[in-house]
């Protein structure tokens, strides 16, 4: 008999929902909000508010879009955290009361699993390549950047982690200090094709083992634009796309150093990539390139499924569904999880 679950994500600022039927996806709905970029970053009230707004519709519309019926899912699968505590408050309520309504049981799912395992959502006449185990993620968003060994779906080892800043979040930054706009990847991304990624150098942190750093290059191009304009007003617009390119490259360098230095202590030659970053153009060309060179297996994403979205929460909740856990209705969403 297959199983149907029905995800929902709203950790921050998308509503999303998907329906996953024995790990192949039926269904996935997002509704963004575009209000945040008025304000240079998500208004945690103003996401909340939307996701009352968005939720129903976007539930009622991946259950449609799959061909089901309410009555036909097996179990639903939320978000409980990491994220906005009241945006997860209005997932899991929801969720909650959806599951009592249809007598269904409750599956609570890490939002970083979700990102860790997109890899294994199927899709129909796709080819579907997944890794094997165990396997190294390069987790990397706005608020993460981690190395994680992977044993199994449920079986997670941090292996090196950000001690300050995330990568993601340093592309926001800097790219606000510059009046790039939000959100800042995309912008830079863009703009770093067009320049020379050589052009320009950024301090680079030495951090021992596995662990990152990336509030040092921050600072390091604060002061290179600030010194920069002293000298020459115009040389931030004379000069965007070069600069761009090179704190792209000098990110990616940070990122990849870790990596490889990952893969040859532990022998894992499986290499996967997951979270906001992992849409970075120049990330996925990099990490194909290291692939390529040192016999790596490597597995990106699809765009679709790199930004916050429920079918990875589904996909999530079914290998936990599959493991016979369920969650009691009594559970409340948190801000943070120490762990997987």
């Amino acid at each position: 008999m297959a199983d149907i679950i029905l995800g929902i994500e709203s950790s921050c600022d998308d509503t999303s929902a998907a329906v996953i039927k024995d790990g192949y996806l039926l269904s996935n709905v997002i509704a963004s909000q575009q209000v945040h970029k008025d304000f240079g970053g998500v208004v945690p009230e103003l996401a909340s508010r939307a996701h009352e707004k968005n939720i129903v519709p976007v539930v009622s519309q991946a259950i449609d879009k799959a061909g089901i019926k309410a009555s036909d899912i097996d179990a639903i699968a939320f978000t409980r955290g990491p994220g906005l505590l009241g945006s997860l408050l209005v997932g899991t309520s929801f969720a909650k009361a959806l599951a009592v309504s249809l007598d269904k049981p409750l599956v609570m799912v890490n939002h970083l699993q979700g990102h860790i395992l997109a890899s294994f959502i199927k899709q129909y006449d796709s080819e579907n390549r997944q890794p094997s185990f165990p396997y190294l993620c390069l987790l990397v968003s706005g608020g993460n950047s981690q190395i994680v060994k992977v044993s199994s779906p449920l079986d997670f080892e941090i292996l090196g982690q950000t001690i300050d800043d995330a990568v993601g979040e340093a592309f926001d930054k800097c790219s606000k200090m510059m009046g790039l706009g939000y959100p800042g990847g995309p912008v830079i991304d863009r703009l770093a094709k067009l320049g020379d990624p050589k052009k320009f150098t950024f301090a680079k942190p030495h951090i021992p083992g596995l662990d990152y750093s990336f509030s040092g290059v921050k600072t390091s191009l604060l002061y290179f634009v600030r010194d920069r304009m002293a000298e020459d007003p115009s040389f931030l617009e004379n000069n965007k796309e070069d600069i761009c390119a090179s704190f792209q490259k000098t990110l990616i360098d940070i990122l990849l150093d870790k990596l490889i230095k990952a893969a040859r202590q532990t022998g894992i030659k499986e290499i996967a990539i997951g979270g906001g970053v992992s849409a970075n153009s120049g990330l996925r060309e990099r990490i194909v390139l290291e692939g390529k060179k040192r016999g790596w297996n490597t597995y990106l994403p699809e765009f679709k499924f790199t930004t916050d979205n429920a079918a990875m929460i589904a996909i999530a909740g079914y290998f936990h569904y599959l493991e016979g856990e369920r969650t009691p209705l009594d559970v409340a969403p948190v801000s943070r999880m120490a762990d997987f």
